[in-house]
């Protein structure tokens, strides 16, 4: 790509190598400054000290801050111009402090053009399976899924209120070859089962490179207080997912076990995604961010790494 051509084709050249801040930049954050590059000027925040040097390695300048401290996030008022906020909500209660914490910040200086949240699917709840735009009501069904809901409200809320572009991208199971556990192989070796057909449920993926593609689209093509469904074209089950994975991987499929069975044998937390079941609808994503993904379905991109 010559380089006065920007990666979306049609953006003015004012709008290029504009700060960037990126808050949470573990592996997504991190695939979308190695992927974006000289696109940007890059900020990073990190509250460990130990990670500078690799944040400075990819070509991100680093900012030393706690989102639970929110004294240590003064220095980001009117830093960046675009912002990805990709840290995870604190691991208690029923609201995220750390995005009222971020959006204080944020208020006191020169407002950045645009911000994106990265939110979670769980927000849906259960739909029996149902195809689900983001138009339908949230619902959440766990503590850490209201956290989300809690977060996305605060931050759609501060962006009507300061005139800041927000948008919201929900985001279910992430996978890639390349990612800590980002393939079903591990859980596979070890036999944990799934439910079997009458009890499975639908499951969502993306790609953790079309992820961070898709934030990347969202900074700059993201509609004001806009939620996103950032999902592949997938229509699977659980258990067919693994299945999937287990043929291509060369390992034993899953054994399968009524829902009662599985609440006898599964821990809370793996339980938890047992219980929901949905299809997203993604065309905001493709039509709105114009984002054509390179891994449309999870067998194409499992068996990138087969």
């Amino acid at each position: 790509m010559p380089s006065n051509q920007s990666p979306l084709g049609a953006l003015p050249s004012r709008f290029r190598k504009q700060r960037v801040l990126v808050l949470g930049c573990g592996d997504v954050g991190v695939r979308m400054v190695k992927a974006q590059g000289v696109q940007a000027r890059w900020l990073a925040l990190t509250s460990s000290a130990e990670r500078i040097p690799a944040l400075r390695a990819m070509g991100a300048t680093p900012l030393l801050g706690n989102l639970d401290k929110p004294q240590t996030l003064r220095r980001l008022a009117g830093l960046a111009q675009r912002v990805l906020y990709l840290a995870p909500p604190p691991f208690e209660g029923w609201v995220d402090s750390r995005a009222l914490a971020l959006a204080r910040v944020l208020r006191r200086r020169t407002a950045p053009a645009s911000v994106v949240y990265g939110s979670t699917s769980g927000v849906y709840g259960d739909c029996q399976g149902e195809w689900v735009p983001e138009t339908r009501a949230v619902a959440p069904q766990t503590p850490r899924a209201q956290r989300r809901v809690h977060a996305e409200y605060a931050m759609r809320f501060w962006g009507r209120s300061s005139g800041v572009r927000v948008s919201v991208i929900r985001i279910p199971g992430i996978y890639a070859p390349d990612r800590e556990g980002g393939t079903p192989q591990t859980r596979l070796a070890k036999g944990t089962p799934v439910l079997q057909a009458a009890d499975d449920v639908y499951t969502n993926h993306i790609h953790a490179d079309d992820l961070a593609r898709a934030c990347w689209r969202a900074l700059w093509l993201g509609l004001p207080q806009r939620l996103y469904n950032v999902s592949d074209h997938s229509e699977l089950k659980m258990g067919d997912y693994f299945d999937l994975a287990a043929d291509l991987y060369g390992l034993p499929r899953p054994p399968r076990v009524s829902r009662t069975g599985a609440r006898e044998q599964l821990p809370v937390m793996l339980l938890s995604f047992m219980d929901e079941s949905r299809r997203l609808v993604n065309t905001r994503m493709v039509q709105e961010l114009r984002l054509t993904l390179r891994y449309p379905s999870v067998h194409t991109g499992l068996r990138s790494s087969a």
